[in-house]
């Protein structure tokens, strides 16, 4: 071995230092744990841009939107957090103005520190879980890792499949380093992975089941070390779902979400607020509840049979959206509901088409962005007065608009 003279030993030295003061610092373990606190709220909304091909040839694309707004209602010792709250899933399809709402589920979990859940198995929602899991121990930019997770999706509409639906996925992470989000630092984490499975056959279905599902989803995790939770995400994603029928269903495209700290809506207060503005106005309404506020328009006048609103309540939902400026942190449901009239299916349609009607007017109207808007129709499952007379049936001819507290 050649020896170093005292000249290259110094410059060796030198270089050593100045290498281990340039190298990153490690991030703690500590700093990559959920801690979530008893009573806080949280708003997340994704969007996803899909394109959908059947038999390889380009079918339709949509804009969905995933809202899920949840409240921390119990810890554990171990630092495992009780989450619970509402999923949504929207679709606004291409030429159309506001998101229509698939379903809405209820869900409860138990959250560990290092992101692992503890959930019943009758829970569709969420979908993706487990993800992002961390290591018990310090990260360097270029660390990686993998973790088991799970994907659960909900096809009983898709397929006629009864049961909760669960793919396997084993996900590769890699701790990318400090990073910057709306001007608030944050750890960069990038999670992807793989899925190719040839599932069991289902025990019920309708016209076909998936025989083999592949595709991949690679994430980029914005996490917040200081509050101790996820900040965003982005997503790029390809799944192909070959059929039992022959068919094969494709699905590409991006995603990305953020997550919002509620802040607490004083509910008396503004209920107050919304009586006053909306005096005058004939079969309107204000209530306060669960979900937030509520506005509603009792016995909404539409042309026979058709989703098509009169004259009179374009003008009337002008001075609502003048109102609903006021309050424009706050996202809105709107809710469409029919006196107990035809069937349930015509019913639950004719409900859903309303309340359609009202939140494109009032996206047109400027109260809010389509993505802030969630549509649902009830049909005739939430009477508030008696079918049996004219004006209870008046009365559940209603579409209501609910400034959400979270």
């Amino acid at each position: 071995m050649r020896s170093v003279t005292g000249l290259q030993g110094a410059i060796l030295a030198a270089a050593i230092a100045a290498a281990a003061f340039a190298a990153p610092s490690p991030a703690a373990a500590d700093e990559f744990r959920f801690a979530y606190a008893v009573g806080d709220k949280y708003r997340v909304v994704s969007t996803v841009d899909e394109d959908v091909y059947v038999n390889r040839l380009y079918s339709h694309s949509a804009r969905i939107v995933n809202r899920i707004a949840f409240e921390v209602a119990d810890a554990r010792a171990d630092g495992a957090a009780l989450l619970r709250g509402d999923f949504s899933t929207s679709t606004r399809y291409a030429g159309g103005v506001s998101y229509v709402a698939d379903r809405v589920y209820r869900s409860e979990y138990w959250q560990l520190p290092n992101g692992r859940y503890e959930i019943g198995p009758a829970y569709y929602m969420p979908t993706v879980r487990h993800v992002p899991t961390f290591p018990a121990r310090d990260l360097r930019p270029g660390d990686t890792w993998t973790a088991p997770g799970e994907e659960r999706h909900d096809f009983r509409d898709d397929f006629g499949i009864p049961d909760p639906y669960i793919i396997p996925i084993d996900v590769r992470y890699t701790y990318e380093g400090p990073g910057e989000l709306d001007g608030k630092p944050v750890r960069l984490v990038r999670a992807a992975y793989t899925v190719f499975v040839q599932p069991a056959r289902p025990r019920s279905w309708t016209v076909a089941w998936p025989m083999q599902i592949a595709g991949y989803s690679d994430q980029l995790l914005y996490w917040d070390p200081e509050r101790g939770a996820l900040a965003a995400y982005e997503e790029r994603f390809k799944f192909v779902f070959e059929l039992s029928d022959g068919r094969t269903v494709e699905y590409r495209g991006q995603a990305g979400s953020e997550v919002v700290e509620a802040e607490t809506m004083d509910r008396p207060g503004l209920e107050r607020e919304m009586r006053d503005a909306v005096e005058g106005l004939e079969g309107v309404t204000v209530t306060s509840g669960e979900l937030g506020v509520t506005i509603s328009l009792e016995d909404i006048r539409f042309r026979a049979d058709s989703a098509a609103l009169l004259p009179s309540e374009l003008a009337k939902l002008e001075r609502i959206a003048e109102i609903l400026k006021g309050v424009a942190d706050r996202d809105i449901l709107v809710s469409g509901h029919t006196a107990l009239a035809g069937t349930e299916s015509a019913r639950l349609a004719l409900s859903t088409e309303r309340a359609r009607a009202v939140a494109d007017q009032l996206i047109r109207l400027g109260a809010r962005e389509a993505e802030r808007i969630t549509v649902i129709g009830y049909g005739a499952e939430r009477p508030v007065a008696d079918n049996a007379t004219e004006a209870g049936m008046a009365r559940n001819r209603r579409v209501e608009i609910t400034i959400l507290e979270n």
